[in-house]
């Protein structure tokens, strides 16, 4: 439940004050694009922030890099509620971000010191659970502060909720990385440690699979108010239950995926998923082509999006199996992809303006099938891999004996 909150700041930094953007440009006197541009700032904070955070808990143990994580959002939090201006609270986003970053990647790599293969799989499923939800109950819980007072309480409450993560951190999570297994040298050894992890040439399939396939539910989350409300005529509370609809499906593969993987392997699991995303975005994009009604288009949008509930687990459990010495470093390489490719392909969605399906369905058609096609080439297992494999009932996979420090999760 603690790691659960922790990956939680992360939605909830980006989804729950964006029922206020508009009364925020208001306040502040600013214009939309302006005030869009904390959004953006907060992205680039997570992506950049996981780079930092990831080496620093592999060389100083996971509990000091997050409480000072947890305390620099709490503190950014609350200076964000006393912004004076956009470009301050775009400055101050950004930091918020990166202080929220150091949750994210530690929260992986906790998982990541106590589990491997599909007991791995089964934990970062129970943690897509929480990051599935936020994304509802975020924009909900921030209208309803709207609805009592403004946008500036919501950062209030997102530093609040931080503080209160931070005792519980500081009292009840114990360090699961002990100093016989830290690599020393922190920042100062990150580019050797990067580099390494970037010749990896499975880590870096899997990690360009898991950035391509988020990309494009970015696509989506960034693209469809404009296809199904301007577009099919959606109402905003009409669109809201799409969404949830389809977060709901994404949640619920997570889950079974979660159960699976006891008997599946999860590189098969991992595979449905790619496949079944692109096969959703192609059928998509000849919807669009076609002129398809909205029933045809609601249908291939919720295949892509619940086929992103089986890559979402499987991918940092497979990409982090054979890098337990620098988990924090290759689950910051995955977090970085994420946001890094999301925020940048997010905007190609309305390319051709919010009049066209078209442009969203192609971005998304080309992403995921960029995805199959990394996953095929670069993550193929080697040779000495499927060795290990063979014979053994995937060794590799299996649950390993509990260690002293093991979490109670």
């Amino acid at each position: 439940m603690i790691l659960a909150l922790l990956v939680a700041l992360g939605p909830l930094s980006t989804d729950a004050y964006v029922p206020g953007l508009p009364r925020l440009a208001e306040d502040l006197d600013s214009s939309a694009s302006r005030v869009q541009l904390t959004v953006t700032a907060c992205l680039v904070g997570l992506a950049v922030g996981q780079l930092v955070a990831g080496p620093m808990s592999d060389a100083l143990g996971r509990r000091r890099p997050l409480l000072f994580g947890l305390a620099g959002y709490a503190a950014a939090g609350f200076s964000c509620a006393l912004a004076p201006n956009a470009e301050i609270l775009v400055l101050l986003r950004g930091l918020q971000g990166a202080s929220g970053a150091f949750a994210l990647v530690i929260a992986y790599a906790y998982v990541r010191d106590l589990h491997t293969g599909r007991a791995a799989a089964r934990y970062f499923s129970l943690l897509l659970l929480v990051t599935g939800l936020a994304p509802i109950v975020a924009p909900l819980a921030g209208a309803q502060i709207l609805r009592l007072s403004g946008w500036r309480e919501i950062f209030v409450a997102l530093a609040a909720l931080s503080v209160v993560v931070f005792v519980v951190c500081l009292g009840a999570l114990p360090e699961s990385h002990p100093a016989h297994r830290r690599r020393p040298g922190g920042l100062r050894a990150a580019g050797s440690v990067y580099g390494r992890l970037l010749r990896d040439r499975i880590l870096m399939g899997y990690a360009l699979a898991n950035a391509l396939v988020f990309a494009a539910m970015f696509v989506y989350i960034s693209g469809s108010p404009f296809v199904l409300q301007q577009i099919y005529g959606l109402s905003p509370q009409q669109y809201s239950v799409v969404f949830a609809m389809n977060a709901l499906g994404l949640v619920a593969a997570a889950q079974a995926n979660g159960r699976v993987v006891r008997r599946v392997d999860a590189r098969l699991l991992l595979g449905c998923g790619v496949i079944g995303s692109a096969s959703g975005s192609v059928a998509l994009l000849v919807l669009a082509l076609t002129g398809a009604g909205l029933w045809p288009v609601l249908a291939a949008l919720f295949v892509v999006i619940t086929s992103v509930g089986l890559v979402l687990p499987n991918t940092p459990a497979l990409a982090l199996e054979n890098h337990g010495a620098h988990a924090g470093a290759a689950a910051a390489l995955l977090g970085c992809g994420q946001f890094l490719f999301g925020g940048l392909a997010a905007p190609l969605a309305g390319v051709h303006g919010p009049g066209d399906v078209t442009p969203m369905a192609a971005v998304m058609a080309a992403l995921t099938a960029a995805a199959a096609v990394t996953l095929a080439v670069l993550a193929r297992p080697t040779a000495a891999h499927r060795r290990r494999q063979s014979g053994t009932g995937a060794p590799a996979l299996q649950e390993p004996p509990k260690p002293a420090h093991h979490l109670p999760l």
